[in-house]
Formats: structure tokens, sequence, C-alpha cells
């Protein structure tokens, strides 16, 4: 695109410094390129008008065309407001009311003329009214518009400077009438005939204002698809590019591995798992990096994996990092991978913010000597201080807990050759999303849960059956079993989630005086965390009352009941990671979601999906569709998913096929040299270097 997209958004008409201030702070917009793609968040039909006799309080917004006859300003001071009516051609009348901005409508409001006159009709004593209604003073040639309406997203403290979506649209008409013989191709002339593609300049003609509503659809189905396209053609080429210049280090020998597997295994692996450390395996001998991420639910067996990676590492005279987010994780790996470690006679370390600092200089000591083959750890391994003889694999896990730059100081940690990645969640994400999220890495799944887990059985019960359910909860602590009981963890108030968890934890004392409580939150000092959870594994504590801290990782196989209290407060991905908290051991574990009667259309089907699924990847998918791409990976994605039109919970289908574009581009043409791809490489050479999102215009 030219610079004119680039030109500062106050020296557009009607904007203005002041303007220009209030859309900067509060809608991100700069330049003419960030106005022209803000896009309409949905449209009114004012191609239909009704009469006043055809009106129905159900309807949502609706145009009459009528006469004014008659205004007042009605009541005092703060109560004061202007009535008016108007008279439909049928001769049927209804009110329009103001309540605000009453002095300025009474001179702007004409008496004894026409006008089209939009908004939402309420009923009351059988007659129909309009309060604060748009109006447009009906001109003789303006008699057959019709159209699609753009709405804009604004802000209150816009609207409190009448920067409302009809002023947005207004600025949108100026700003098109200069942008449109600026507005150059973007994608080439086989992609656009090939998928039948409206042109980019008609394109955003007919995203701010349809001129019918088959030319909106296919404004809607061009920007989508460019954006999804260029998203994926820049993860593809990072993809590409690594696999061509990045060479790792090759792990041909597997002693210790089959030892590992003859002798010291005591369990099978499950299909699912053998298929991922095949796909691992493959990686690790081809000379090239491997950068792959693993995604399994809670409790299908990603650990022990990971540890056979290390084990391949090991046995090529190459050390491994594992890196988990929280202390409480990290010495579970720790705790579960050192024994098996010990039998096949392998060094391996811990190393978290704990950790003494006499025993960290013999940890920093066997590091580098080459010693100390394996070092599970937090982000302490971060540290410069930390250095290896020939670090040759990497393992996050959690892995969306970390930033890109500090998982970039790991692979810095060997400067000779890049080490081999392995990034593990036990988050399940949906298909569409990890193809935009981790489109350039490749992804192994265990789809399958080991033998002899018992699956975990979920029930919703309202408050009035709290009795019930606890002594329930009595019953599981007399055959030996642990309980949670989780409260949510209220982000608007620290204090308010602090006070419904102590409440709790009062009344879960008073209601089991013959058991042990501990309570865990996230105001704790990190030793006063460990020591509760500590007390809990030790089953010196049969009920562990907390927040959401103990949602990742935490593995005490004799707990067996997870109670969830006001479970529509939490996200579903977030109720299925708890629900993982139980089943760990061999006995039958229960969920049970705690509700009041209360409960929105949402909430109730997240609650009926916890109840009838344990499949995290389906349970991924509704998630997905019910609260939109942008929470469900958190903030620290949040510059991946720089979207501006396209919605990866409904659009899958369009973002499949414009990977399979990008994909077919890049391999007919990598360094998109060829002349019918230049539409392309000039709009790529046009973007700012760290610009995510490459169908943006400036």
């Amino acid at each position: 695109m030219s610079n004119f997209f680039h030109t500062k958004i106050e020296f557009l008409k009607g904007v203005g410094p002041q303007r220009a201030e209030l859309l900067q702070k509060e809608l991100n917009i700069y330049t003419y390129g960030d106005l022209i793609q803000h896009y309409p968040f949905r449209y009114l039909d004012r191609t239909q008008f009704y009469k006043i006799a055809e009106l129905d309080e159900s309807m949502p917004y609706v145009q009459v065309r009528g006469r004014v006859r008659g205004k007042e300003v009605l009541g005092e001071g703060r109560k004061q407001r202007l009535a008016a009516t108007l008279v439909d051609e049928a001769g049927s009348e209804m009110d329009l009311v103001w309540f605000k901005g009453v002095k300025w409508m009474q001179k702007t409001l004409k008496n004894h003329t026409d006008y089209i006159v939009f908004g939402k009709p309420t009923a009351f004593n059988g007659k129909f009214s309009m309060a604060h209604p748009e109006l447009e003073e009906l001109a003789e040639e303006k008699q057959t518009t019709a159209f699609l309406q753009p709405v804009y997203h604004t802000t209150e403290k816009l609207k409190a400077f009448r920067v409302e979506s009809k002023t947005i649209s207004r600025m949108m008409e100026m700003l098109l009438k200069v942008a449109v013989p600026n507005i150059q191709e973007t994608l080439s002339p086989e992609l656009i005939d090939h998928y039948r593609l409206m042109s980019k300049r008609d394109a955003l003609i007919n995203i701010h204002f349809p001129q019918s509503v088959e030319k909106y659809n296919a404004a809607k189905f061009r920007l989508k698809f460019e954006e999804l396209f260029y998203i994926q053609l820049r993860l593809l080429r990072q993809k590409t590019v690594r696999r061509a210049d990045l060479a790792g280090q090759v792990f041909k020998q597997v002693p210790t591995v089959t030892e590992f597997y003859k002798n010291h295994m005591t369990f099978d692996l499950t299909n699912a798992q053998k298929r991922v450390v095949k796909e691992i395996h493959k990686d690790l001998t081809a000379g090239k990096q491997m950068n792959r991420l693993l995604q399994g639910d809670v409790g299908s067996g990603k650990t022990i994996v990971a540890f056979i990676t290390m084990l391949i590492a090991a046995d090529n005279g190459a050390q491994s990092v594992l890196m988990a987010p929280t202390e409480i994780l990290a010495d579970q790996h720790y705790t579960g991978l050192k024994e098996f470690a010990d039998r096949l006679g392998i060094n391996i370390g811990k190393l978290t913010g704990s950790t003494k600092t006499k025993d960290r200089k013999v940890l920093h000591e066997q590091l580098r000597s080459g010693d100390m083959k394996m070092i599970v750890g937090t982000h302490a391994l971060l540290e410069d201080v930390v250095q290896f003889q020939n670090l040759g694999l990497c393992i996050v896990d959690e892995q969306h807990r970390f930033g890109v730059e500090q998982r970039s100081k790991l692979w810095r940690k060997n400067p000779r050759i890049i080490p081999h990645v392995l990034v593990m969640t036990a988050t399940p994400i949906p298909r569409t999303l990890a193809m935009t999220l981790y489109g350039d890495l490749d992804v192994s799944v265990i789809d399958e849960m080991p033998a002899g887990r018992k699956e975990i059985v979920t029930v919703h019960r309202f408050d009035s059956h709290r009795l019930r359910v606890f002594q329930f909860v009595r019953d599981q602590i007399k055959l030996g079993r642990q309980v949670y009981i989780v409260y949510p963890l209220i982000e608007e108030s620290e204090g308010m989630d602090y006070k419904d968890l102590t409440d709790g934890y009062e009344s879960i004392r008073r209601a089991f005086p013959e058991n042990q409580v501990s309570m865990v939150h996230g105001k704790l000092k990190a030793q006063d965390k460990d020591y509760e959870m500590q007390r809990f594994v030790r089953n010196e504590t049969q009920i562990m009352v907390a927040t959401t801290v103990i949602e990742v990782g935490v593995n005490v196989p004799n707990a067996s009941v997870m109670i969830i209290e006001s479970a529509e407060r939490f996200g579903l991905s977030q109720l299925h990671q708890l629900r993982g908290r139980v089943g760990r051991g061999a006995e039958q574990s229960y969920c049970i979601l705690m509700t009041g009667y209360k409960l929105s259309k949402d909430s109730k089907t997240r609650l009926e999906t916890m109840v009838r699924t344990n499949n995290g990847f389906e349970i991924a998918d509704i998630d997905l569709k019910l609260r939109g791409p942008g929470d469900l990976m958190g903030t620290q994605q949040s510059g991946v998913l720089d979207l501006l039109i396209a919605d990866l919970a409904k659009d899958a289908p369009i973002l499949q096929e414009s990977r399979a574009a990008a994909q077919r581009v890049l391999n007919e043409d990598p360094q998109l040299e060829q002349p019918q791809n230049q539409n392309i490489l000039r709009h790529i050479k046009s973007l700012s270097v760290n610009t995510v999102n490459w169908s943006r215009i400036s």
C-alpha cells in the first residue's frame, strides 16, 4: 500500500487534533490505514420501512416514515424530557422521546416536517414510542434510499465527546472518497481468479457501505480470506526458513532407551504415546532442528514421552532441560523423573527459585562439565549464570505461560547449534487455533488415556443440594480419599476473592470438624503455599480449600473428589483443567459442579458439556465458540491473534482454504519472485518489521 495510508488521522477532514487524540487512546486509530480497517461489527437493516400499525415490541430496530406534529418539553430539572408525535401516512401515531440533549433536540427537530425515524419500538398503554431515535429529514430525492447501515465499535469516552458510530461512519465516507485511488491489490491474480474473490478496492468499499447483501458477503469473504492467508503465509515461511536454515544435532544412538523399555518400565505405552515417540525420534535423526508441539489432556502421559526424549538426547552426549511454569510443577516433574533416572544411573538435577546457593554452585559446575545430563526447573534456568557443555534439547511445559523472549533465552544456551525444542500443553487447543498460534510448529497429539484410568464422573448440583454433597464427601474421606474444594478467582477484586475463600474455609471447617483442612490461595508466599500443598500430598490434611492456583499439574493420586464452587464463573477450559486434578489414582473419581439457580445460557452450555464429556479437544472447540480466541489463550497470545475481521471460532473452513493456498504459493515460489506474486511481495515489503498480522494496510 502507498504511503497514503500512513497519513495521520488528524489530517482527515472533520477529525482534527482533539478527536485524533481520542481515537488514538480509545481505539488505537493513528492513521488512515487504521481507520479504514476499523470494520463495522454489525449492520442495521435500513432496507425496510414499517407502518406504525405493523410495529411489535419484539422487533429490534425499525424505521418508520412520518411527519412530526407537535413537540413539547415536559417535566422539570433533571426529569425534563422532550416529547414529539410522529404520524405516518396511514394516520397512525407514535411518541418520540428524548431524555438527554433536550435543548439541542428542541432546536433541531422541526415541526410539520417529514422524517425517517429509526429506533427500538416499545409499547405503553397500547401506544408505541421510541426513545432517542435516529432522525433523518426526508428530502424528496432520498425517498427511495435503502441500505445496510454500518455500526462501529466506540467507547463511553468517545460518546461523551460526540464520537458515536454515526460519527465514525461519516469519517469513513470522507476517507473512502480520498482513499479509493490509493487502494492497491494485495493478492495475486491467480488467487483472485481461483477463489472468485472481490477486488481489494471493492471489498473495502462494501465492508463499510454494502451496496447489497450479496456484495457485503463477497467483501467479508475476501477480507477474511486475505487476513487468514497472510497469517498462514507468515507462519509457513517461518517454518520453511527454519527447516532450510537451522541444523539440529543428530541423535541416532538409543541404548539407554532400549534398556529403559526392557527393564525399568512398569507399564506399557499407549498407541498414541508410541506414535508420538516415533514422530519425535524421526525429527531428532533428521539433522534439522525439531520444533514440535505436544498436546495431550491432563493425565495422558506427556511426562513419560518427555523423559524418553531426554533419554535419547543423553544417549547422544547431549544435555536436556525441562522447564515448568511453577515450583510445584517443577518439583512434581523432578520427583517423577528422578526415580527413573536413578535406576538408569543418570544424573538429574533441579533448579528453582528456592534452590540454596551452595546447591546452585554444584549444579552450575556439573552442567558446565557435562556431568549432569538432565535438569528440571522454573524460570531460574534462564539466568545467564546457567551454562551447559552441550544443550541439545529444551522441553517447555504449559508453554503458553512463557513469553517468546523467555523461550529464546533457553535456545541461546548453545551458541554452536540450536537445541531441539518440544513444547507441551495440557490445554487442548482447537485445530483452528493451533494452526494459527502454532502454525510454524509440527503438532503431535496424545489422544488416548493410559489403560486402567477410570473416567471421572462429573455431576452438576445446585446449592440446595449442599448437605447431600457434604455427606458424600464424608463417605469418601471415610474410604481414605482426599477432597479439593475450589473457589472462583474474581479478577475485579482480589479482596472479594479472598473473602469468598476465607468464608468458605471457615464453613468447611465447621461442616467437617473431625477432618484437617488446608487452604491455598494466590496471596500466600511461595513457601507457605508449598507447605500447605505438601501437607495435602502427605495426607495430613483431607480437604484442600483453594483458588485456581491448584489448576496446573498438581498430582495427588489419593485425591478423588473435586468440588468447584460457583462453577458458572469459570471458563470451560478452566473447569476441565481443574477436573484433571483428580482421577490420578486407581480409585473412581468425581467432579461436582456447584451453582445457584440463576444461570445464563452460556453457563448452562458449559455445565452440560462438562457433565457430558471428558474429551478435552471437544471441550476446547465448544469453549472457542463460546468465548472467542482472544480469551482462550490468555494475554500472552494476543499479539499473535491481532485479527481484524476473521473469527477463528466461525471461520475454520476459510482458514483451511487459506492455509492450503499459502502452502501452494510457497511450494511453487518460495521467495515470491515470480511475476504473478508481485502483489503479495510488494505488500509484505510495505509492512513494518514487527507487524504480526500481514494483512494490515499500514
